[in-house]
C-alpha cells in the first residue's frame, strides 16, 4: 500500500504568495486601459470663440476609425469635419467646421486602447455660453458592454480556462504520470481544454469587430468589420492561436495514440521530443495573450511579454496538472491508480510554477499599480485586495482539499488492492470447488461395471454424428453466454467498487471541500469581472495627477480673472454613490454671477444624478441660506446665470447631492466672494 503525505507548511505559504502575487499582476482577464488625460477645450470650458479643431489627449497610444470622435452641437448634429488624425505621442484631434454658433457642445469619443480594450466617454464645452442641449451621452458609457461585452467576457474567460486544461493536462501526463496516457478520464479532459479553447477563439474572432465598434449582434457577421479585426493586433494574435491550436492537436493525437501504445521503455525516448515540442507550442498559445494585452503596453514590454509567457505557463503547470490529478483520482479504473511517485513528481512540478508565479507576479504587481497607495487608493488596487483575500480563502479550502486527497490515494489504493485479492480468492475457491467435484464423480463412474461402460461406448459411437452437427451451434451458444456472463460480472465488480469508493468518508470530506471551492471561485470570478472594466492602479493616478495639475492651471487662471473654483469629493453610500462636484463661480464678486456645477465619478468622467442644489450661507452678517436650483445642461453639467451675492465675505457653500430616491448627502466649502 502506498502512502500520499499532506503539503508541507512552506509549500501552503509559498502557494499563498503566488496566488497574491498572480492577483496583484491582473492575472488573466484583467488588463490595462488608456484613459483620457486632458483635451482642448477642455471639459466644461467655455471659449470666446470657436476652435478650429478638437484634441484629446490620452495616457497611451490608442487605435481610431473615422468615427471614433464626433462633435456635436446643441441639436446634436454633427460638426467635425474628417476623420481623427495624430498630432503628436498620444494625442489625437478632429478639425471642425467653419462657423460654428453659440451653445454647448459635445465631445464624443470611443477608441481602441493598445492592449485591445475599447474606451469611450463624453464631456461638453461651450462656445460663448452655454446652453440646453438634445445630446444624451453618459460620459461613463460601458463601451464593449451589452451581449455582445457578455459574450465576449464569457469567450476570454473560457479561453483562458482551456489554455490551462490543455496545457496543464498534457504537462501532467508527460512529467508526472505517463501512464495516465492510457486512462480516458484524462483524455477527454485534454480534449475538452483543446475544444473549449479552440471554440472561444473562434467565438472571440467573430466577436471581435462588434465589441470595439457598434456592441451590435447583428455585426458578428459583418464581413467588413472582420477584414478590419484580422488587420489589427488582436486579430492577428487570435489567428495566430489558432495555428497554433492546430499543431496542438496534432501533439494530443500523438500523445493518447503513438505515445500511449508504446512500451515504458520505448516512451523514454519519445517523451522528450513530445516535452519539447509541446512546450514550444504551449508557450507560443501563452504569447498569442501576451502580444496583444497589457504586456504588450506600458513599462518595459520587452520585458514585461517574456514574463507574461512565463506566468501563464506556470499558472497551467499548477492548475491544470492539480485539475488532471483530481480527474485521475475521481476517474481512474481500478487496474491504473496513481502511484505515490506520481503524486510525489506533481508536488516538484507545481513547487516550480509556484516559485515562478512569485517572481513574475511580484514584477507584473509593481507594473500595474507602481505605488503602494495606488493599491489602497485606487479602485483598481481595491478590487485587488478584495480577489486577494477571496482567494486566501480558497487557498485555505484547498489545503484541506489536498489533506483530503492525500487520505484518499491511500485508502483507494488499499480498498481496490483489498477487492483485487477477494476476486482472486473467489476464483481459486470455485476452481477448486469444481475440480472436487469432478474426482468424485470420476470415482462414482469407476465403480461402474464392464457392461456399462461398452454400452457407454457404442452410445457414444452411435452419437457421433449428431454430436458433430451440434458441435458448432453449441460453441457459438457457449461464447455468447461467456461474453453476456463477463459484462454482467463486470458490471458488478464495478459497482461493487463504486460502492467502496462512495462509502469512503475521505472522499465525501473532499466533495464538500471542493464544492466551497467552487462556491467562492465564482464570488471571485464575479469580482474579476468588475477588474475587468476598471483602470489599473498607475493609469488612474496617472489620470489623476493630470487632470489636477489641468485644475490648479485652471484655478490659477480663474483666480487671476477673479473666479472661483471648488472641488468637493461626495458619497452618497448608495450604489454610484461615490464622486466629486466641481463648482465655479464667475466673477466671484458682489452682484449676479454665473454657476456651473460638474459631477464627476472617481476616474474623471462626467455622469448624470437625480438632483443637485445649492445655498450660500454668510454667517458673519446673518446672511441665508440662499437656495440656487442650477437647470441640467449636459451630461454631469448643471448651470445658472445671474446669481446674486448681496456682499462681499467668506461665503459658506452647501452643495447636496442626490444619487437615488434615498441616498442624499451635503457637502461644504468657504467661497470668498469680493
Amino acid at each position: 500500500m502506498t502512502r500520499t503525505t499532506a503539503p508541507r507548511p512552506r509549500t501552503l505559504v509559498l502557494l499563498f504568495l503566488a496566488v497574491a502575487g498572480a492577483l496583484l499582476a491582473g492575472a488573466g482577464p484583467a488588463s490595462a486601459h488608456a484613459a483620457l488625460l486632458g483635451s482642448d477645450p477642455r471639459q466644461g470650458a467655455v471659449v470666446a470663440k470657436a476652435p478650429t479643431q478638437v484634441s484629446l489627449t490620452f495616457s497611451e497610444q490608442v487605435a481610431m476609425n473615422d468615427d471614433s470622435v464626433r462633435v456635436l452641437d446643441p441639436q446634436g448634429k454633427r460638426v467635425d469635419a474628417g476623420k481623427p488624425a495624430g498630432v503628436s505621442g498620444s494625442t489625437y484631434a478632429v478639425r471642425l467646421r467653419g462657423g460654428l454658433a453659440k451653445g454647448t457642445y459635445t465631445v464624443a469619443y470611443q477608441v481602441i486602447s493598445a492592449d485591445s480594450h475599447p474606451v469611450g466617454g463624453a464631456y461638453t464645452f461651450s462656445i460663448g455660453a452655454p446652453s440646453k442641449t438634445s445630446v444624451v451621452a453618459d460620459g461613463g458609457q460601458e463601451v464593449g458592454g451589452g451581449t455582445v461585452g457578455l459574450l465576449y467576457g464569457i469567450g476570454r474567460y473560457v479561453s483562458y480556462a482551456g489554455f490551462i486544461v490543455l496545457a496543464g493536462g498534457a504537462a501532467f501526463v508527460l512529467a508526472c504520470w505517463r501512464r495516465g496516457a492510457g486512462v480516458r478520464a484524462v483524455q477527454r479532459l485534454v480534449v475538452s481544454g483543446w475544444v473549449a479553447l479552440t471554440a472561444a477563439t473562434l467565438t472571440l474572432l467573430l466577436l471581435r469587430g462588434a465589441y470595439t465598434t457598434s456592441g451590435k449582434l447583428g455585426d458578428i457577421v459583418d464581413l467588413n468589420l472582420l477584414g478590419q479585426v484580422l488587420q489589427t493586433k488582436s486579430g492577428a494574435a487570435l489567428v495566430s492561436r489558432l495555428l497554433l491550436l492546430a499543431a496542438a492537436a496534432l501533439f494530443v493525437a500523438v500523445l493518447f495514440g503513438a505515445y500511449e501504445k508504446r512500451a515504458d521503455e520505448e516512451k523514454r525516448d519519445l517523451t522528450f521530443g513530445l516535452a519539447i515540442g509541446g512546450t514550444v507550442v504551449a508557450a507560443g498559445l501563452a504569447a498569442s495573450w501576451a502580444m496583444a494585452e497589457h504586456a504588450s503596453v506600458g513599462l518595459q514590454p520587452g520585458i514585461a511579454m517574456p514574463v507574461d509567457v512565463l506566468h501563464l505557463l506556470a499558472v497551467a503547470a499548477w492548475l491544470g496538472g492539480l485539475v488532471a490529478l483530481l480527474v485521475a483520482l475521481y476517474r481512474a479504473p481500478a487496474g491504473t491508480p496513481v502511484e505515490s511517485d506520481a503524486v510525489r513528481r506533481f508536488s516538484r512540478v507545481a513547487f516550480g510554477s509556484v516559485a515562478t508565479l512569485v517572481a513574475t507576479g511580484t514584477y507584473q504587481s509593481w507594473r500595474q499599480l507602481g505605488s503602494w497607495s495606488a493599491l489602497t487608493g485606487t479602485r483598481y488596487g481595491q478590487l485587488l485586495l478584495v480577489k486577494v483575500g477571496l482567494v486566501a480563502v480558497m487557498v485555505g479550502l484547498a489545503w484541506f482539499s489536498r489533506r483530503w486527497t492525500g487520505r484518499l490515494a491511500d485508502v483507494g489504493a488499499a480498498k481496490v488492492s483489498d477487492a483485487v485479492a477477494a476476486e482472486t480468492s473467489d476464483a481459486v475457491a470455485a476452481k477448486t470447488s469444481g475440480t472436487a467435484r469432478a474426482k468424485e464423480q470420476a470415482g462414482a463412474g469407476g465403480q461402474a461395471g464392464a457392461g456399462g461402460q461398452a454400452r457407454a461406448k457404442e452410445l457414444v459411437r452411435g452419437k457421433e454424428t449428431v454430436a458433430a452437427d451440434a458441435g458448432a451451434g453449441a460453441a457459438d451458444g457457449d461464447a455468447r453466454r461467456a461474453a453476456q456472463l463477463a459484462r454482467q460480472r463486470a458490471a458488478v465488480d464495478s459497482a461493487r467498487l463504486k460502492r467502496l469508493r462512495d462509502a469512503d468518508p475521505n472522499r465525501f470530506g473532499l466533495r464538500r471541500s471542493v464544492l466551497a471551492e467552487a462556491a467562492v471561485a465564482v464570488v471571485l470570478l464575479v469580482v474579476t469581472t468588475v477588474l475587468t472594466q476598471t483602470e489599473p492602479g498607475r493609469t488612474q493616478e496617472e489620470a489623476k495627477a493630470a487632470a489636477s495639475s489641468s485644475s490648479s492651471s485652471s484655478s490659477s487662471s480663474s483666480a487671476s480673472a477673479g473666479a472661483v473654483t471648488l472641488d468637493m469629493p461626495f458619497d452618497t453610500g448608495g450604489q454610484n454613490g461615490k464622486g466629486v462636484v466641481r463648482l465655479d463661480i464667475d466673477p466671484a464678486r458682489v452682484g449676479a454671477n454665473e454657476l456651473h456645477v460638474y459631477v464627476q465619478r472617481p476616474d474623471g468622467q462626467p455622469f448624470d444624478i437625480p438632483e443637485v442644489k445649492l445655498a450660500f450661507t454668510l454667517a458673519a452678517q446673518n446672511v441665508g441660506p440662499l437656495p440656487v436650483a442650477p437647470g441640467h445642461i449636459a451630461t454631469g453639467h448643471w448651470a445658472a446665470d445671474g446669481v446674486q451675492i448681496p456682499m462681499a465675505g467668506d461665503w459658506k457653500v452647501d452643495v447636496t447631492v442626490r444619487t437615488s430616491d434615498i441616498d442624499q448627502v451635503t457637502v461644504t466649502k468657504n467661497a470668498q466672494i469680493g
